[in-house]
């Protein structure tokens, strides 16, 4: 039976987890037990007592954990990149979010917009409607959940969904419209680490 590898991570790399995971098995002869979450709640459920061998979050998150002692330090290792983007239900109109007024009249314009409020993204999106001044009108009409907020352009709840280009890829039947202005952002870094905790050691193919 091959040997067991406990891993939690963001979301935002649950499509690059999942297609290396084969590959990761083939090369060590351990297979990945992954779970996937918004990183705010995984550092919700490991201060609640659950553990893991390796952790993929935010570089914040995973930093947080390295301060307390959690997370091996000289383990962290940055994995990506990824900016918040919006993505519409396939076949419907793509909407100019191309300059800072452009995204703030689609954003007015939308029906609803989907969001979560406990992802990286989320949290970000949040604060940007605040100092776009239009924070009150898209809360009062938006669609706010958890995990892939593209979804619910599927069924119809919203006409906008927010969140990182990378999880909005994941979701079939729907369309990028692009990222917000990268003048309005900073790209979000996913980091992996080893749990100070674990006995087993995460060999280099899984983050390679």
């Amino acid at each position: 039976m091959a040997n067991v590898l406990r891993l939690l991570s963001t979301l935002a790399l649950k499509g690059a987890v999942e297609r290396l995971a084969g590959h990761y098995q083939a090369a060590t002869g351990t297979r990945l037990d992954a779970d996937f979450a918004p990183t705010v709640g995984l550092l919700k459920r490991l201060q609640e007592g659950e553990k893991a061998d390796v952790l993929v979050l935010t570089r914040e998150g995973l930093d947080e954990l390295v301060a307390k002692g959690l997370v091996a330090p000289a383990s962290r290792i940055d994995l990506a990149r990824s900016y918040v983007g919006i993505a519409v239900k396939a076949g419907q109109p793509r909407p100019d979010i191309s300059t800072e007024a452009a995204l703030r009249a689609a954003l007015l314009a939308a029906r609803s917009v989907a969001y979560s409020r406990i992802g990286a993204s989320g949290i970000y999106f949040a604060e940007l409607i605040q100092r776009l001044g239009i924070a009150a009108d898209v809360n009062a009409r938006a669609t706010i959940t958890a995990g892939f907020t593209a979804e619910r352009l599927i069924i119809g709840d919203a006409d906008l969904a927010v969140q990182q280009l990378s999880e909005l890829k994941q979701v079939p039947s729907v369309e990028i419209v692009g990222p917000i202005p990268l003048g309005l952002q900073t790209p979000a870094v996913f980091t992996a680490g080893r749990t100070a905790s674990s006995e087993k050691v995460a060999r280099r193919p899984m983050l390679s």
